[in-house]
């Protein structure tokens, strides 16, 4: 008699990316769907749909839910659900930005999740390198490298699960910085600028811009749309911006439109553009 299969439990925060992410894709869903394409019980998807509803990411309806873009121009992701939102693209995005990291090179990597994943592809390759974060996973991530030396500028621990340095000393630090490039993300690209939903955010991403020779930005397609609170930069400080097949091509033109070098990683099983 064969032993019953041992359901894998999923945590909670990728099971609500999950359900944000059908969602995204479906518009809108049932609690029975949900459970049915993502796992677990009817009872856990209603707790996550709950969650979620009080976190301003969806409507519920009767007997499911329904996906509504945030309003809110402060509006911002809970980290860990964050970190699972469009994984494929982000390790796609990263692979494809840590090509551009050369040996010998000072890096600012900032503190989001789709540069840690260019972190976690650059310390495959075989190189030596600098490296500038304001991230405690990032720091922690590099720090295992034996030919990177890490440094950390230093700031006020960000509250709400985000791991990361911001305010001063940071700031200040990298007036004193000349770093060969900066690898950062951005919470929403809006025709020509650049945002993010918190100030202090903002205001340490247009320091580690202005001290770097060159920028990259690694943002998934998910990331065009209205503007968030504060803006960082304008597309003309950037020299590359990278994203995953799914930008949509009006979106695709514009940036091109702005003269804006644009790398469009195809995705498994998708042709490339």
């Amino acid at each position: 008699m064969e032993a019953p299969t041992k359901r894998v439990e999923i945590i909670p925060a990728k099971r609500r990316a999950l359900i944000l992410e059908h969602l995204r894709i479906n518009g809108a869903a049932s609690i029975q769907e949900l459970a049915d394409s993502i796992g677990g019980s009817q009872s856990t998807i209603r707790r996550d749909l709950e969650h979620l509803m009080e976190g301003g990411y969806l409507e519920r309806t009767h007997g499911g839910a329904l996906l509504v873009p945030p309003l809110q121009a402060t509006f911002e992701r809970e980290s860990q659900i964050n970190a699972h939102m469009q994984r494929a693209q982000k390790i796609a995005i990263g692979a494809e930005a840590a090509l551009r990291i050369n040996n010998r090179e000072s890096v600012i990597f900032e503190a989001s999740s789709t540069v840690m994943e260019v972190v976690r592809a650059a310390a495959l390759r075989d190189l030596s390198l600098t490296v500038v974060t304001n991230s405690l996973e990032i720091a922690q991530v590099s720090s295992d490298v034996p030919s990177w030396r890490v440094i950390m500028p230093g700031g006020t621990i960000r509250p709400g699960g985000w791991r990361s340095l911001w305010g001063e000393p940071g700031e200040s630090f990298f007036n004193t910085v000349h770093a060969d490039v900066c690898v950062t993300g951005a919470y929403a690209v809006s025709g020509n600028v650049l945002t993010d939903a918190a100030l202090e955010v903002a205001s340490l991403k247009r320091k580690m811009i202005q001290s770097s020779r060159r920028t990259i930005v690694v943002v998934d397609s998910s990331k065009f749309s209205a503007p968030s609170f504060s803006t960082f930069c304008e597309l003309s400080a950037i020299d590359e911006l990278i994203t995953d097949d799914g930008i949509k091509p009006e979106y695709l033109e514009a940036l091109q439109s702005y003269g804006t070098k644009v790398t469009v990683v195809p995705m498994k099983g998708t042709a490339p553009r």
